[in-house]
């Protein structure tokens, strides 16, 4: 599914894409919805399952002014 599709489809909502086409610059553009959900919680909870696959996280909606993001390879810190 395109991510504008996913975008028109989990309007406001999180969802985890185990994703199967990338831009140059790493935003997804295609990919299939692993998990969805309001709170991002349940999101994080969704990625524990998905080692092994290339994954991403995007919100659906407005991205909230106080949303501070932190990637993190390889379970390092």
């Amino acid at each position: 599914m395109k991510l504008n599709e996913i975008k028109k489809k989990y309007r406001d909502e999180w969802v985890l894409i185990e994703y199967s086409k990338i831009s140059a610059s790493l935003q997804v553009k295609e990919g299939k919805v692993l998990a969805h959900a309001s709170n991002k919680e349940d999101i994080y909870k969704a990625l524990l399952g998905t080692k092994g696959k290339n994954v991403a996280i995007e919100y659906c909606g407005k991205v909230p002014e106080d949303l501070v993001v932190m990637f993190c390879l390889n379970g390092t810190r």
